[in-house]
């Protein structure tokens, strides 16, 4: 349950937290918020005060039926964004938030540590080959589809077996390719209605099959304010308890808007776990 992170290991054994910082100006709860250095900057250093162990640089929103953005443009948001970062905050861990594998290098170049890919390789070929040479932790999740058609896709004859041998395949790919941190989120809301989100959740230890660390990323989402017939905005409270729940399942990596709400959770797990 150790990662390597530009040299520092990560201790995953103990759950982490990792913020959500999206430069884009569509994302479905921050879009537009942090396309200024100084807000970006601002954000960036309240959620290392706040406890976050990683900072997630998106630059390609993938809410559904999301624009797609040409490959330019999302190297342009995410290297000035991580170049910003890391030059004001040097020891920040910084995940990038792309199934492009190109977008992917360029921002290693500029010092990011890991890379998080919403299609879990199915996207770009180059993506497992390049995690490998680079020997960066790689987040593969699951999805079916692209953000612009994954609503139609969410199909399954058997929800958790279906999950299972996607990463079965995609963990072999990776091993095949010498990526030795392989982490692993399956996608909630992703080529997933509401009831197969629960479902999710619910079974989520069963991906403890697999050995390998789990990241669950709840943080606002429809599961959520559409249960609850509330917005994105109200939609805190619920994504607290829905975090406690997928700590309780096995999850290692929170993945948040909220990232002080988001650590205090995990430090109250910890306690009632028994961890210091």
């Amino acid at each position: 349950m150790t990662i390597n992170c530009k040299g520092t290991l990560v201790n995953l054994s103990s759950p982490k937290v990792m913020g959500i910082l999206n430069v884009t100006p569509d994302s479905f709860y921050d879009g537009g918020r942090y396309n200024d250095e100084t807000a970006l900057l601002q954000q960036a250093e309240q959620m290392l005060e706040d406890g976050a162990d990683f900072i997630d640089v998106g630059g390609y929103s993938s809410r559904p039926g999301a624009d797609d953005i040409a490959e330019e443009e999302e190297l342009r948001r995410t290297v000035e964004a991580t170049t910003l970062i890391l030059k004001n905050f040097p020891d920040a861990l910084i995940s990038i938030d792309t199934f492009r594998a190109k977008v992917a290098k360029e921002n290693i170049g500029a010092g990011a540590a890991i890379i998080n890919d919403i299609s879990g390789g199915t996207l770009d070929e180059n993506m497992i080959p390049l995690a490998g040479q680079l020997a960066v932790p790689y987040i593969m999740m699951h999805m079916k589809g692209t953000p612009q058609n994954m609503k139609q896709m969410a199909t399954y004859d058997d929800l958790l077996k279906e999950i299972t041998f996607f990463f079965s395949q995609q963990i072999a790919k990776a091993r095949d390719h010498k990526v030795n941190d392989v982490i692993i989120d399956p996608g909630f809301g992703f080529a997933k209605n509401i009831e197969q989100n629960f479902t999710l959740l619910q079974h989520l230890d069963h991906l403890s099959i697999l050995d390998k660390p789990i990241l669950a990323g709840v943080s606002r989402k429809s599961m959520i304010y559409k249960t609850l017939g509330i917005s994105p905005d109200e939609a805190l409270n619920g994504t607290t308890v829905l975090n406690t729940l997928c700590l309780q399942k096995g999850a290692n990596i929170l993945r948040v808007h909220d990232v002080k709400e988001a650590v205090q959770c995990v430090n109250l797990f910890g306690r009632m776990t028994g961890e210091k």
